[in-house]
């Protein structure tokens, strides 16, 4: 992609069905950023980079972005299985240690209150309790320690300097890489080119508004980071044109608060009952689940900004009505 800079993607199996992997000189071998998530296809396919395209050169560390499995699933067995330090931002790492070490809470009633409270049938609450959240679980143990990376640090590898950039709304304390000299800016899931990432409330937060961090983290970086810049993204194709990116990004959320704003104009609705305004297409219990927490927390945001209003609860569920 870049001097002393490749480029692998890995297997999901998921609609989104790839992640991106980069390896960054690192003097004597490749700083890894990224793992892929925990199964015996990714394993399979480190080993085949291992004995491919990185032969002859050794692993130096690994750098996870973020806490969701398709990034940080494989961690424990990469840096095991290669003699690697993990270095990562420690909301990443308390994050996926709670998943990993109680997966079995992924399932427990507070989660199944979240739907149901907020208009979801019972049925369907059960599909995404169980089926919703099997991704979760696509997580290896970690290893024991890791280091500890904060917005602001300095990486050095392979005697270029990386700026410790983080976001949020996707992913707590998502961590990102920028190089000043190549303007190479490694951007993880938080700017994609073509889709737009994930943004959502989850039930240990119901009243979080991730939107609006996602937003302002979208702004600091325009304002941060040249125009120039050449995103490499946690999926899909690398990408120029960032500023222009950003603001399609922006422009989208705004579009469906706009639907929301509308549909809550013409009677009180539950999250619910606006999935399908901002997604009519059938959905799986795994997609059901993202795009249910979605819909919340532009919910959230419209609540916060006072575009919208919560009713008091009708059948025991929740509905906002525009202000």
């Amino acid at each position: 992609m870049a001097p002393g800079v490749l480029w692998a993607r890995l297997a999901l199996p998921f609609r989104l069905d790839h992640v991106n992997i980069y390896l960054i000189d690192d003097g004597d071998g490749w700083a890894v950023v990224d793992a892929g998530i925990g199964n015996a296809a990714s394993e399979a396919a480190w080993e085949a980079l291992a004995a491919g395209p990185l032969a002859g050169r050794r692993l130096t560390r690994l750098i996870v972005t973020h806490l969701h499995p398709d990034h940080i699933g494989l961690a424990g067995w990469l840096c095991e299985r290669f003699d690697l330090p993990l270095l990562t931002s420690q909301t990443t790492w308390l994050g996926c240690l709670n998943i990993s070490l109680s997966p079995g809470a992924l399932e427990a009633q507070v989660y199944r209150d979240f739907y149901l409270e907020h208009g979801l049938d019972r049925a369907t609450t059960e599909l995404v309790a169980t089926q919703g959240h099997h991704y979760l679980k696509m997580v290896r143990p970690l290893p024991p320690t890791f280091r500890r990376i904060v917005a602001g640090d300095t990486l050095q590898i392979g005697g270029r300097p990386f700026q410790v950039l983080t976001g949020d709304g996707h992913a707590p304390e998502q961590v990102m890489l920028y190089n000043p000299t190549d303007r190479l800016f490694l951007a993880a899931d938080q700017v994609l080119a073509k889709i737009t990432p994930n943004v959502s409330v989850w039930a240990v937060d119901p009243t979080g508004d991730p939107l609006g961090l996602y937003l302002r983290s979208l702004a600091r970086l325009k304002a941060e980071l040249p125009g120039d810049a050449f995103v490499l993204p946690g999926h899909q194709l690398p990408f120029g044109g960032l500023p222009v990116r950003i603001d399609e990004l922006v422009a989208h959320h705004m579009a469906r608060c706009a639907l929301i704003g509308e549909a809550a104009a013409a009677r009180p609705c539950s999250v619910a009952e606006l999935v399908p305004v901002l997604f009519p297409r059938p959905l799986d219990p795994h997609q059901f689940g993202f795009a249910f927490s979605e819909v919340h927390a532009h919910v959230n945001y419209m609540v916060g900004r006072g575009d919208l209003v919560w009713r008091q609860p009708l059948d025991g569920a929740h509905r906002v009505v525009r202000a």
